[in-house]
């Protein structure tokens, strides 16, 4: 050892410092001390010039962000009424509606128009109320038993007719305490004519959920202005008093001037705040979002105070970094224990940092590649319940719920699906005769047959026994006849060792033979019985006399 080497080694036992832990401290308090106390006056003299500039971006973000979602939500609520407007039930009963008031064919066409009116309000709060309303602007129909006033600005009849939305003024409703507004929609028919407009009744409540979402910090607020430079609604409060203030031309100049950029000014209230300007394209509106003159220039003098408790800080910080450097010793252990705890569980959807190296790095490999295994294994077990054991089809409960799935997409969409009920003929006595195993043979090639049929986004399935139930989504009865012919006549083609098998298949679609699956596979299944009572070996489609309501 060397002369430096002693006189080092002494002066840190002198200091206490033999450990590696101790030794690290030190390097922790002289790495943090330094750079600090050195840097401490430039910040201060930046602070200023940053915090303002943050304090812009941070509204800009703000203001952008809320301005882009209320587009948004407006334009969701336009895009709705249209397809709404669309619906078969509202322009096929505007276009009977009798011009005279008072018939009862026009009592009854009025009703079943708010009845539907009165479904789809259930099913969208944002609207309070929904109408239907004629060319010259009078009401036909109304969610509401007692409609109150529709405000639509001048001139709405011109956009109606040009297939243009209207959006009205935003007002304060008594009746319902909330601020509103009127948005209308064309209806016509399909060869193109205006039949009417289907007007809402939209409440903002949703836009002062917005608008408080993307309030800056608990000082701060974001209101939405008019054209007028009127308030529309505010995330801190909404009332008629609040819609009747409007802000001064000033300062709406200075912000439209300097659009997306911090400046100061005088809001509605009167008080000195920092804000931004973010307007709405196509409605006409802006957002504003704004914080306390004196709140923004605080954050200068805190964060100046801020830097100099950082410093002292730091020298009681550096205290707990033995303590730290312990946990980030132990920190991998306990991560496997906890992981291993969510396997136990059941939960697999573990995946823990590979930090470092060693052994503990080799044991958080070892443990991420079994529950990897442990995952597919998992997977590979759903995908088989899904599955007939015996034909590789899928099986009776995920045929189900495809088939829910598919109506509900059908009933969105306006378009068909189709459902073959799919018998083997005299299958039992086949069994009796030859045997269960020969049975099966017969029914792993229907099920091979099924699949070179159907195309990929049908699904073939195992329904009980003999019987199989295939889905062929968007296709109507034409098509699912050629399918299930097709598949009648490979069958029929093969020979197995009892000879000849032939096939009985009934054949639904959707919605002529039921609105709901149920009602489609039990008219595809007394088409089968049909087939059955017509011979055998033969495709019958349902017929709607068969079929009972």
């Amino acid at each position: 050892m060397t002369r430096w080497e002693q006189t080092t080694s002494k002066l840190l036992q002198v200091l206490r410092l033999e450990t590696i832990r101790s030794k690290l401290l030190a390097f922790a308090v002289l790495a943090s001390l330094i750079p600090s106390v050195s840097t401490g006056w430039l910040s201060y003299v930046q602070n200023k010039r940053a915090l303002t500039e943050k304090s812009g971006q941070e509204l800009q973000n703000a203001g952008s962000q809320a301005a882009r979602e209320l587009d948004l939500w407006i334009k969701e609520r336009l895009y709705d009424l249209r397809v709404f407007a669309s619906s078969y039930e509202v322009s096929e009963n505007l276009a009977r509606l009798p011009l005279g008031s008072g018939t009862p064919v026009r009592s009854q066409v009025q009703g079943r128009l708010s009845d539907y009116l009165n479904s789809v309000r259930e099913r969208f709060q944002d609207y309070e109320e929904l109408l239907v309303l004629d060319p010259q602007g009078q009401v036909v129909a109304s969610s509401s038993k007692s409609h109150g006033t529709i405000y639509l600005a001048a001139g709405w009849q011109d956009d109606i007719q040009n297939d243009r939305p209207v959006v009205g003024v935003p007002h304060w409703d008594d009746s319902l305490n909330k601020p509103v507004m009127v948005v209308a929609v064309p209806i016509r028919r399909t060869d193109g004519p205006l039949l009417g407009a289907l007007s809402a009744r939209l409440s903002l409540e949703r836009a002062d959920n917005i608008l408080r979402r993307f309030a800056p910090g608990d000082s701060g607020q974001v209101y939405l202005i008019g054209a007028n430079a009127n308030v529309i609604t505010s995330a801190q409060a909404s009332s008629g008093t609040v819609m009747a203030q409007r802000l001064a031309k000033e300062a709406l100049d200075r912000l439209s001037a300097t659009e997306g950029a911090a400046v100061e000014y005088q809001n509605y209230d009167g008080n000195e705040v920092v804000g931004t300007l973010n307007s709405i394209p196509g409605l006409g509106w802006s957002v504003v979002a704004e914080i306390p003159s004196t709140e923004a220039f605080r954050q200068v003098n805190r964060l100046r105070n801020l830097t100099i408790l950082m410093v002292l800080a730091l020298l009681v910080g550096v205290g707990l970094i033995a303590w730290l450097l312990g946990l980030l010793i132990v920190r991998p252990l306990t991560r496997l224990a906890q992981g291993a705890a969510e396997v136990a569980t059941g939960s697999l959807a573990v995946d823990l940092p590979e930090v470092g190296g060693g052994e503990v790095g080799d044991l958080t490999r070892v443990f991420n590649n079994m529950v990897d295994r442990l995952r597919e294994s998992r997977e590979e077990l759903e995908r088989l319940s899904t599955l007939d054991g015996l034909t590789g089809l899928a099986n009776r409960r995920h045929l189900l719920s495809r088939l829910a799935l598919e109506s509900s997409r059908a009933k969105r969409g306006h378009h068909s699906f189709a459902v073959l009920m799919v018998d083997v003929d005299n299958f039992k006595a086949y069994n009796d005769s030859y045997g269960h195993l020969a049975g099966d043979e017969v029914l792993v090639r229907l099920a091979e047959i099924m699949r070179e049929c159907c195309r990929e986004v049908d699904c073939a399935a195992r329904y009980g026994g003999e019987e199989f139930l295939v889905l062929l989504t968007e296709t109507g009865m034409e098509g699912a006849v050629e399918v299930a012919e097709r598949v009648r006549a490979r069958l029929a083609s093969e020979t197995f060792a009892g000879g000849r098998i032939t096939l009985s298949v009934g054949v639904a679609s959707y919605p002529e033979f039921g609105e709901s699956p149920e009602a489609v596979i039990m008219s595809a299944d007394v088409a089968l019985y049909q087939a059955k009572h017509l011979g055998r070996d033969r495709v019958v489609m349902a017929s709607l006399n068969k079929v009972e309501d």
